[in-house]
């Protein structure tokens, strides 16, 4: 393990999130350090879900250009995971030994894949371990 740290979905949202600005700070001091210093990365179901929220969940859903730039100057960089049956195979594992749903299981094991040490989401419960995966609430402290 390396150090490298996942970013789940939720952490692209907050980036757009005016309303919290706490936590979009947070949120783009994640995604710029994962950027510049190659420290973090993101599956297909990240960016799958990304794009879904920010065309149809926000309170101004962003435009479909501005989801391509978006796309090609951020997530496209970041993305290291992509779907496979050895990934399916390990999201089921984690599914039955930690009882997490599908698509929480996904992020995890996606994270796993890619040889994270740091998994951070909003959405599953703070420092829990799983193999050498550490859960981190990014916005606990806020």
């Amino acid at each position: 393990m390396n150090g490298k740290y996942f970013l789940d979905t939720n952490i692209f949202v907050y980036a757009f999130d005016s309303a919290n600005p706490k936590k979009q700070k947070r949120a783009n001091e994640l995604i710029k350090n994962a950027l510049e210093n190659n420290s973090g990365c993101i599956s297909f179901q990240v960016i799958q879900e990304f794009m879904n929220v920010a065309t149809h969940k926000f309170e101004i859903p962003l435009s479909i250009p501005d989801c391509k730039k978006y796309l090609n100057a951020v997530l496209s960089h970041l993305c290291e995971v992509f779907v496979s049956i050895e990934l399916y195979t390990r999201t089921l594992d984690v599914m039955e030994r930690w009882r997490f749903s599908f698509y929480d299981s996904l992020i995890v094991a996606s994270a796993l894949q890619a040889d994270c040490t740091i998994l951070y989401s909003e959405d599953m419960q703070h420092l829990q371990k799983i193999e050498d995966l550490v859960i981190n609430n990014p916005f606990k402290i806020l």
